[in-house]
């Protein structure tokens, strides 16, 4: 059983996760708190295995509290937020810091249920690596921290007639996301992302990128043209593919079925992009957990592409690389810190 510790200062989502999670097979709820000072001394004196933890609550903030957990008893935290422009922007901080992934809370668009079998998910796969998943991402962030920029400045040399780059990423790929694009120059071909987030959170994530890196990077529209020198993410809560029509490739989103739990999926966007773009794509897959992307990945290879998986050793968790991999859906095996200037070096030769 995975024994599961539920913080969140509103009673009504605490008794609605404890009755909806309790109802998996392999999840036990051990307890709930709602406020990081008893959630402290439950944990001490349950030691679960995964918490899952609201940002606004009283006496201590959920950002504060998380800090303290990784720095003195490292278990995985599943932040469970609101959809607000202030929370989802402290989403995406509690990523930064270390969080294992982000729920939406129940309620809106989505069904409890609905929910409650999201963050189930999370939790298995929080559990799987919680003995490894803060320890790798500890060291990986100190070795990223070391390597000196490149130049972001803009690159002679670079032809963006025609070439599109597009990366998955999931747990860890914020970190590397990061480390990734604010090494990029601004005048690179057009940039496609998904990083597994739920609705609400992409837009907050696509700013926080845009404020720091010399590309342009902003959350996918629906229709929008797409466009040389800009990384789009893709908007949680669909699925983003591309199509063409003339000359020109344009961003299209759906609500279809979930593909392996997600939406937005890499695969999705991975097999759109081989079908449309072909030999002018370069395919990259990052640090996540499970398989989204390998298929993809492996068909945009046999288009004619260039296909990369992250390697292990630079893998906050080595899963959907492992699994593309395993496929042969990769032409190379590299390092994070290699592949921005695999980028550069495809910008402006093609291969």
């Amino acid at each position: 059983m995975i024994r599961v510790l539920i913080v969140d200062d509103s009673a009504v989502v605490r008794e609605l996760l404890t009755e909806q999670l309790g109802k998996e097979d392999d999840i036990e709820i051990i307890g709930t708190a709602p406020d990081p000072y008893i959630a402290r001394n439950k944990i001490v004196a349950e030691s679960p295995d995964v918490i899952t933890l609201d940002i606004e609550m009283p006496r201590m903030d959920g950002l504060t509290f998380l800090q303290k957990l990784i720095t003195y008893y490292p278990i995985p935290a599943i932040i469970v937020s609101s959809v607000t422009a202030k929370d989802a922007a402290a989403s995406i901080k509690a990523l930064e810091i270390g969080a294992f992934d982000i729920v939406n809370k129940p309620g809106g668009a989505m069904s409890t249920g609905d929910i409650a079998k999201e963050i189930a998910y999370k939790i298995r796969m929080a559990y799987k690596v919680r003995h490894t998943f803060l320890t790798r991402r500890k060291l990986i962030a100190s070795q990223l921290s070391t390597q000196k920029a490149v130049s972001r400045q803009i690159i002679s040399g670079i032809d963006t007639t025609d070439k599109l780059i597009a990366i998955g990423a999931s747990t860890g790929g914020t970190v590397a996301l990061e480390h990734l694009l604010s090494r990029l120059p601004s005048n690179l071909p057009p940039v496609l992302i998904v990083q597994h987030m739920p609705p609400g959170y992409t837009k907050a994530f696509a700013g926080r990128l845009n404020e720091i890196c010399s590309l342009r990077i902003k959350e996918s529209e629906d229709g929008e043209i797409v466009q040389a020198g800009t990384v789009y993410i893709a908007k949680g809560g669909v699925h983003l593919r591309i199509t063409r029509k003339g000359s020109s490739i344009y961003l299209s989103h759906d609500n279809s079925e979930r593909v392996h739990y997600q939406r937005p999926a890499v695969d999705v966007l991975f097999n759109s992009v081989a079908e449309t773009a072909g030999k002018n794509t370069m395919g990259i897959l990052l640090t996540g957990m499970g398989s989204d992307g390998a298929k993809g990945l492996k068909g945009i290879k046999n288009a004619g592409g260039i296909t990369v998986a992250q390697d292990e050793e630079s893998s906050i968790v080595w899963g959907m690389p492992l699994a593309a991999i395993e496929m042969g859906a990769h032409s190379e095996i590299l390092s994070l810190l290699d592949i921005p200037e695999r980028i550069i070096s495809y910008a402006k030769q093609g291969r």
